[in-house]
Formats: C-alpha cells, sequence, structure tokens
C-alpha cells in the first residue's frame, strides 16, 4: 500500500451521514494484481528496480483462474465484515477493470473486468462496495520518476514526462470507475508524499470531480486534501482521533502478516484473538477496521489467511452486535478492558481473564442486567458501599463506592475475546 497518510476532516463539499460507515465498523480490503504473482510484496517491482520488460513476464502469465468474488464476499460477510475495497488500479499501473484509456488490464490479459466481478458479488451479498486507486503509476509514460519508481537512477529519467498528461489519464480512469459500475460507496486513493503532493494530482479537482459523479461517496484522505475519514496504516489508534478538538472519523488499515499483497515466504501472521482485540479497541474509540487478504497469484486465498478469516467469523457470529452499530462509550473501563456501547447495552470485552470477580467503577445502581454475550447466561452481580470486601469482612476497603462487582466463572469462555454485555438502567 502506502506511505504515511495525510491528516484530514470532514470538508464542506462532504456527503450529509457517514452513518452507514461507522455502523459497519468492520470492512475487507483485498489487494491483488500483477504483483500477486511474484510472490513477495505490492512493492516488487520498486524495491527490484525492476524493468518494465521484466514486469511484463507476469503480464504474459496473469490468469487468476481461482479468482472467486462469490466465495470472497461470502467470506467476508461471513466474518462480520460489512463493506469491501478492492484494488482497481494499484502502484504498477495494473487496472484490474476494462479502461479505453489503456491495453493494461486485466480485461485485455484474460478477458475477465475483476471489478464487474468483485462489485456484483458484493452487492449480492448486501455489502458496500469501495475501491482503491493508486495515485501513482509506475507504467505510465507520463508519470515522473521520483523516489518510488522503479526506473530510478536509469536513463529514463532523461525522458521528457508530462504530469498534466498523466492527470488527464487519471481523471479519465476515474470517470470510468466511477460510471460504470453504478453506485460506490468508498473510494481510497493512494498515496500523497513528499515528492508528489495535491498539486500533482490535481487533488481539489479530482475531488470535485468524484462529488460531481456520486455525490454520496466516502473518499479519504490520501489525495493530500480534507477527506470524509482518515486512514491510520498498520497503526493501532488508543484514542478517538481530533483534529482541532472535534472528533474525525476513521478507518484502521491492517494486514494479515505486514504485507498487502501476496508474499508467499511471509509468515508471520498476527493471531485471530489480536485482530479481535484490534477492532474491538477501533471500535471503542470510535473508528473502524479494515483488514486486507492479499489472493494468490491464481487469485485464490492462500490457507492461513482463510483459516484466520474463519475464526474471526466465528467470534463475530456470537459477538457482532458489540462491534456493528457500537461505539465509544462514556464510562471508564476496568484495567485492561474495553467499553463498546449501543444504546442502553454497555460491552465489556476481556482479553485477559479475571479470577472470579471484576469491579467496575461508577456501575452500581446502573446495571439491570448482566450476561456473556456468546451464550446468553447470566453473570451475577452486586454492589460494594466503600466500607468493605464481600466475602470477607476483615479485609480492609479495596473499591469505592459505587462500584459493581461481577462474579464471573472461573473458567474463561473458549471464545477469542470474552464479552459480557450489560443492560443499563435507562437510555443512555
Amino acid at each position: 500500500m502506502t506511505g504515511v497518510p495525510t491528516d484530514s476532516a470532514d470538508c464542506a463539499e462532504s456527503p450529509d451521514s457517514t452513518a452507514w460507515f461507522e455502523a459497519a465498523r468492520f470492512g475487507l480490503f483485498v489487494h491483488f494484481g500483477l504483483y500477486s504473482m511474484a510472490a513477495r510484496h505490492e512493492w516488487v517491482r520498486s524495491r527490484e528496480a525492476m524493468s518494465q520488460e521484466a514486469y511484463d513476464r507476469y503480464l504474459d502469465r496473469f490468469d487468476p483462474d481461482l479468482f472467486d468474488a462469490r466465495q470472497l464476499a461470502r467470506a467476508a460477510k461471513e466474518s462480520g465484515m460489512r463493506y469491501a475495497v478492492l484494488t482497481a488500479k494499484h502502484h504498477d499501473g495494473f487496472c484490474l477493470f476494462g479502461s479505453a484509456l489503456t491495453d493494461y488490464t486485466s480485461v485485455r490479459a484474460t478477458g475477465r473486468d475483476l471489478v464487474r466481478e468483485f462489485v456484483d458479488a458484493m452487492r449480492a451479498e448486501g455489502l458496500r462496495v469501495g475501491l482503491y486507486y493508486s495515485l501513482l503509476d509506475w507504467h505510465h509514460p507520463d508519470f515522473t520518476i521520483d523516489e518510488h519508481h522503479p526506473l530510478r537512477g536509469t536513463a529514463a529519467e532523461e525522458e521528457p514526462r508530462d504530469m498534466a498528461r498523466y492527470r488527464a489519464y487519471m481523471e479519465g480512469q476515474i470517470r470510468e470507475l466511477l460510471t460504470g459500475y453504478g453506485k460506490i460507496d468508498t473510494l481510497f486513493f493512494d498515496f500523497t508524499y513528499p515528492e508528489k503532493g495535491p498539486e500533482e494530482w490535481g487533488a481539489e479537482h479530482l475531488l470535485s470531480t468524484v462529488r460531481a459523479l456520486q455525490p454520496d461517496i466516502l473518499v479519504n484522505d490520501r489525495l493530500g486534501v480534507p477527506g470524509d475519514y482518515v486512514t491510520p496504516e498498520q497503526y493501532q489508534p488508543d484514542r478517538p482521533l481530533e483534529r482541532a478538538g472535534e472528533r474525525v472519523t476513521w478507518e484502521a488499515c491492517h494486514t494479515l502478516n505486514g504485507s498487502w499483497g501476496y508474499d508467499r515466504d511471509n509468515h508471520d501472521y498476527k493471531d485471530p484473538a489480536l485482530l479481535v482485540r484490534m477492532l474491538v479497541q477501533s471500535v471503542a474509540c470510535g473508528g473502524n477496521l479494515i483488514l486486507n487478504v492479499g489472493p494468490t497469484g491464481r487469485g485464490a486465498l492462500d490457507p492461513q489467511a482463510r483459516a484466520t478469516l474463519r475464526a474471526i467469523g466465528d467470534w463475530s457470529a456470537l459477538h457482532e452486535r458489540s462491534v456493528r452499530g457500537a461505539g465509544p462509550s462514556a464510562h471508564e473501563a476496568p484495567a485492561a478492558g474495553l467499553y463498546t456501547q449501543a444504546g442502553n447495552r454497555l460491552y465489556l470485552h476481556l482479553p485477559v481473564w479475571p479470577l472470579k470477580h471484576l469491579h467496575l467503577p461508577g456501575l452500581a445502581g446502573r446495571v439491570r442486567y448482566a450476561q456473556l454475550l456468546h451464550d446468553g447466561s447470566e453473570i451475577l452481580f452486586s454492589e460494594l458501599d466503600g466500607t468493605r470486601h464481600e466475602h470477607n469482612n476483615l479485609a480492609p476497603p479495596s473499591q469505592p463506592a459505587g462500584t459493581l462487582t461481577l462474579t464471573l466463572p472461573i473458567a474463561r469462555p473458549d471464545v477469542l475475546l470474552p464479552v459480557i454485555e450489560l443492560e443499563l438502567d435507562g437510555a443512555e
């Protein structure tokens, strides 16, 4: 994917609401392209300073016979994801859609419009649809050579190149994507960096064009001008994100193993339990999580990715209401716990399982009922008056007045992340 995202906030021309996005909370990112065949990171052409001729060995053999968008859509939905984003064009310039502006496309190579397949499949499963479009293009003859370009340090640096022509090309492709595939819910541009910024992209004009073509679309912050949501990458915020004292809509972008594209020899996969905690922490801090998969060179998910999505799906099937439609809580969570809240339902997520008793400050007299969310089993609770500890009148005071004490089973529930649902007394 990218470098460091730019700061952003909602702008005056933004859509009226990001409500669906913030309610969804969890999305799927799919990075797929020619680099998937190299199987050593999506930046392989830049990292290895590969010529176009050398890189085209992948184009000549590109055959995504196992790319099944319907299967991807089902996997996303079963994992609890409610939107999905596909790399329509990555930094190498190869397009997964049919374009009248270039032959460097999956349609020309294979006869398949993978964006069309993806969009149709996601819609059929009721998921919102997003497209990723790289502002970089190492294939286009007018994209000027910079520090990221594979041809840096070669004679190609002396060739005449015209970013104005490249900007016209980008705008033309954005028009194709936003007029040829029906409603697109999100557009993920990638990315602004020191050598190229808003002026090089014609960012204001490009964003205005996007708004004119699809007024309800949500656009991220990586054009270098304000968008609708900010995109911390491979970084997990531990508090709500703000700009000028106002909270902003955000989405943490994470990989399964540190690589966005398929990386055969990278086995640094995050544990599913960690990924679930990251999702919950995002929601607890008012954000979303979009989790990436990089299909193999033939277009299939590798076994570890499939197993990870299944494990997350097993957790989501029992706990989804603690994240989908939920958000931050004004209540202070206990140490090592995370709160999310939806209306009068407060969800306590427990990465570390306590020994029998769990003290919740400030909730005495405010909870009607408590249960483990995965099986609906009741959790008993009591209130402390601040003068004694339960079951031991000789013990010194250990908790302040207003503390609610839950009595938990000794055995930790056999789920990735246990959740206790607290029904609060009255709407909050």
